[in-house]
């Protein structure tokens, strides 16, 4: 454990983050981490509990407590505290490929599960986790180690996110071949085009594939297999596929004058800024500009929140984010003890912006876009909202959401960014390799299995499970890599846990 009296002694400190409206001027990473020093003092705090909710992953009441990954926890941030940096990033990269990912996207349910927030600050495990990865970068830890014997098993990787490269990373360190290939121009997927620069900068994603490539796997770009690529081509040059093609369809909002232009969905917002940013420092133009311009978000969460962080920072005047469900209490309600996740009203680093730039907290609860209103050219002028409230449904039982009579009201808007969720797989890449879906147009396999319907043909990651988190797709990426291992080599020594 770390030092026996460390909760006691030591409170918990937070990587400092720059000022909301200095942070807004730039797309960078915006925390500054503490000293090494003081990075020692927060992993004394972890006390090693004899039950480690923080590392169980366990599922409580349909939510995670703790760290899908089973990262072990207790034993970095105790070496963390002793400066035992080399023998912590082994420790930690035994059950995670990409810390240098989740120490920055992560929403870190391993804190959430943490006892010592039960009465007090929960241990600073993720900025421990940064700690521990940078550090090893630095000091020439994390190099690239290829394997010394190859099986002369080729495999196939659809999809350059983090289920794709977690599955690629560990087949390749068994000895397979692995080719990975990614639709869009640059590889990583979600980590590169769906999750803002000022999250996780792109030059991290590219720092770890280049040890990837020195490791021995090979990464194609600009291919879209199912359209461009033939899937037979590929089945016919693999002895096993595996899909990691993330949930790609948007949830569209289908009511009257969705034709109306300047609607557009966040996954494509994000995208296009992401892309003009990393192509030319926003000089070509080719993103979706929101400078003095109302902006109208459909739909709360990560990817609201960061189309909220994206406007500001390019000069909306203004910036409203709708929410069908209440807002969450502010405080653990009795009915969500600890360890389950905490349901609690969470206000991320793009609302923290909108109340600094305009004065206040961007979020509508309980309000659902009833119409967008055009102008005679088509052109998109305002949204018709409405109010939402539940009441039981006297046939079913259940609560169900209906509007409030009278209660429509009408906001300028000169955007709207669709943030409403995904909805599965796309049509045209479960056709081309014939693999069943299920109800949710998720690629469809026996319950914990990664196997289709189609023999040679896996599955991992959001196309699988639905769209989730980066640590549960890491974690997909892992189980379906041992199970390709088991079906190449009729045993696995491939670490999941």
């Amino acid at each position: 454990m770390g030092k026996p009296t460390g909760f006691l002694d030591y409170e918990r400190v937070n990587a400092k983050a720059e000022a909301p409206k200095s942070r807004i001027k730039h797309f960078n990473e915006f925390h500054e981490y503490l000293p090494e020093e003081k990075q020692r003092l927060q992993g004394a705090r972890c006390m090693e509990c004899g039950v480690p909710f923080c590392q169980a992953g366990a599922m409580l009441m349909g939510m995670a407590s703790g760290c899908p990954l089973h990262n072990l926890v207790p034993e970095w941030n105790d070496l963390v505290y002793n400066g035992n940096w080399e023998q912590a990033y082994k420790r930690l990269k035994k059950t995670n490929n990409f810390p240098e990912f989740t120490s920055r996207v992560c929403p870190a349910l391993c804190e959430n599960a943490c006892t010592c927030g039960l009465y007090d600050e929960p241990v600073a495990s993720k900025a421990n986790e940064h700690a521990i990865i940078e550090h090893a970068y630095a000091n020439g830890y994390a190099v690239a180690k290829p394997p010394k014997v190859r099986t002369g098993k080729k495999i196939a990787v659809i999809g350059s996110g983090p289920s794709g490269l977690a599955c690629a990373d560990q087949l390749n360190k068994r000895g397979h071949s692995v080719t990975v290939y990614e639709r869009n121009d640059r590889i990583g997927g979600l980590l590169m085009y769906g999750i803002p620069n000022m999250k996780l900068e792109k030059h991290i994603i590219d720092r770890k594939i280049n040890i990837m490539k020195e490791e021995g796997i090979e990464f194609v770009t600009n291919a879209n297999i199912g359209q461009e690529i033939k899937a037979s081509k590929i089945l016919a040059q693999y002895d096993k596929v595996v899909l990691c093609c993330g949930a790609s369809n948007p949830r569209d909002i289908n009511v009257p004058g969705r034709d109306a232009k300047g609607i557009y969905f966040a996954v494509d917002f994000l995208t296009r800024n992401t892309k003009s940013l990393l192509d030319s420092d926003f000089k070509d133009k080719k993103y979706i500009d929101t400078k003095d311009k109302n902006v109208i978000i459909i739909g709360g969460g990560d990817t609201g929140n960061d189309c909220v962080g994206t406007s500001i920072r390019h000069g909306a005047k203004s910036v409203t984010q709708i929410e069908m469900m209440p807002k969450a209490p502010d405080c653990r309600a009795e009915n969500n003890p600890w360890p389950e996740w905490p349901k609690i009203c969470k206000t991320d680093y793009g609302q923290e912006e909108a109340i600094a730039v305009y004065g206040h907290d961007p979020r509508i609860y309980e309000t659902t876009v009833k119409e967008f209103i055009k102008d005679k050219n088509g052109n998109l002028k305002a949204v018709k909202l409405v109010k939402l409230q539940f009441v039981k449904d006297e046939a079913t039982g259940r609560n169900k959401m209906v509007e409030v009579e009278g209660s429509e009201t009408v906001m300028d808007a000169d955007i709207v960014l669709i943030a409403a969720g995904f909805l599965g797989s796309q049509k045209y890449l479960t056709d081309a390799f014939k693999v069943e879906v299920n109800e949710r147009t998720n690629i469809k396999t026996e319950p914990g299995k990664y196997q289709t319907s189609v023999p040679n043909v896996f599955a991992a990651g959001d196309v699988h499970r639905g769209q989730s988190l980066v640590v549960w797709a890491i974690r997909e990426g892992r189980e379906a890599a041992k199970a390709v291992d088991e079906s190449l080599m009729g045993y696995s020594n491939l670490n999941v846990q």
